[in-house]
């Protein structure tokens, strides 16, 4: 499986990108402001060029005379080689004087004692153009006339260039600070999350015990999942040591009865002795096998490994071959094994396998408990595979203890203690529970009840 990214080069990516997005915005915003700064600064130049060359509009010879003032030319060409234009123009619209016909450009003449500012071009060079409306003040003439002003925009583009880099400077030093900051607080606030990696890895294999660290708030909860866990490892690691001690026991009981057995019969020379230590040997070996296999069901109940698998069963079929299947070992007990006649049918969705070996073990414990008969039927009414005998039964008191592994009643005999827990577990699995009672007719009955599956 492919590692994730890590959370450090999420965040930092993610803050990064939001800070680069920003960043771009705000230089474009920079931009525009440092054009319109440009502009209106220019724009001023514009309006005083014009009055300035408008004080020296006067009325002579019967006509509008105009002397172009030098200063006026400067200020529109501050860098020297900005190209300065101007055109005079009479109330009627006939240009009366300048050295280029601005007056084209305009399309509608501004009223006296107004100005107006625009962008246009000229014979291929873009202008930005003054129009400034006046009136002479003398006593005998107050004609209106328009004076037209423009030069060309390299001192406008200097100008916005460079106030774009004094603040694009200052952005990047503000940008270089912002990550500064967001590297070392992305370092601050996951520090508790390298803390809690190093309290882990320094662990050993064994220490299940609770992990004490502080922790910001946002991972409290995932601590607590965490100690969660490692509670529920410690009980299990608890449970799978105690079920080894247990089991360890119980096979180490008749593998040492066979082991004696064998060493009697090799120190005597007496055949009846040999056949006595035979039958020993065999009876222990059928006990050792008998525990082997219940301790793999029990294990392979408890595995998470091997889910429930469920088909529709047929109870009445399964239990008549447990029947047929154990009705020698019945004989040799001098045990009256048999189906309850009539014996309802009845269906479950269940795994086949784990109900076997459920009736399978009852039937086992019944073997050893029972005087003289033990009866296989199902309860269709309650939904109850049982097994019922005539034999002591459990008391009240101790029905809640039987069910634990290993856990033998002193009237229980030689039993492992692991049949009624394969059958609790195998109920518990399909969503049921084990019945135990005392019938009316005296005997004792240990049931499978199996509920109906909901969707």
């Amino acid at each position: 499986m492919k590692p994730s990214a890590s959370l450090h080069r999420r965040l930092l990516g993610g803050l990064s990108l939001i800070l680069l997005l920003i960043c771009s915005l705000l230089l474009l915003q920079s931009w525009h402001s440092a054009r319109r700064s440009a502009d209106r600064a220019h724009d001023r130049l514009l309006t005083s060029a014009a009055q300035v060359m408008s004080d020296h509009v006067s009325w002579r010879d019967n006509r509008l005379w105009f002397d172009v003032p030098a200063s006026a030319l400067n200020m529109l060409a501050p860098q020297g080689d900005e190209r300065v234009f101007y055109t005079l123009v009479d109330h009627a619209g006939h240009p009366i004087s300048g050295n280029a016909d601005l007056a084209a450009l305009t399309k509608a003449l501004p009223a006296p004692g107004t100005f107006e500012a625009f962008s246009a071009t000229l014979d291929g060079l873009s202008l930005r153009v003054g129009a400034l409306g006046a009136r002479l003040t003398g006593w005998h003439h107050r004609e209106p006339y328009t004076l037209l002003v423009a030069h060309t925009l390299e001192a406008r583009r200097a100008m916005a260039l460079q106030l774009f880099r004094d603040s694009s400077l200052r952005l990047i030093g503000i940008v270089m600070l912002a990550v500064a900051g967001l590297l070392i607080t992305l370092r601050l606030a996951l520090s508790p999350l390298e803390h809690l990696r190093v309290r882990l890895r320094a662990r050993a294999a064994h220490d299940l015990s609770s992990i004490d660290v502080r922790v910001p708030r946002e991972l409290e909860e995932l601590l607590a999942a965490l100690n969660a866990l490692l509670t529920r490892q410690r009980q299990v690691r608890i449970h799978e040591q105690r079920f080894i001690g247990d089991a360890s026991h119980q096979l180490r009981t008749p593998l040492a009865g066979i082991a004696a057995s064998a060493e009697l019969a090799l120190r005597s020379h007496d055949a009846a002795r040999w056949q006595q230590a035979l039958q020993e040997i065999q009876d222990g070996t059928h006990r050792a096998t008998r525990l082997a296999e219940q301790l793999l069901s029990l294990t392979r109940l408890d595995s998470p490994e091997a889910p429930l698998t469920r088909h529709p069963v047929a109870l009445e079929t399964l239990a008549r071959e447990q029947v047929l299947r154990l009705l020698s070992a019945a004989d040799r007990c001098g045990i009256d094994l048999g189906l309850i006649d009539p014996c309802p049918a009845m269906s479950v969705n269940a795994d086949a396998w784990q109900i076997e070996e459920a009736l399978s073990n009852l039937i086992d414990n019944a073997l050893r408990h029972a005087r003289s008969q033990i009866t296989v039927g199902i309860d269709a009414a309650t939904r109850t595979l049982y097994v019922e005998d005539d034999g002591p039964g459990i008391s009240a008191e101790a029905q809640t203890d039987a069910l634990r592994p290993f856990h033998r009643c002193e009237e229980q005999g030689t039993g492992s203690g692991l049949g009624l827990a394969i059958a609790d577990g195998v109920a518990r699995a399909h969503g049921g529970h084990i019945v135990m009672r005392h019938t009316s007719e005296g005997h004792f009955m240990i049931g499978l009840h199996l509920p109906e599956e909901h969707s």
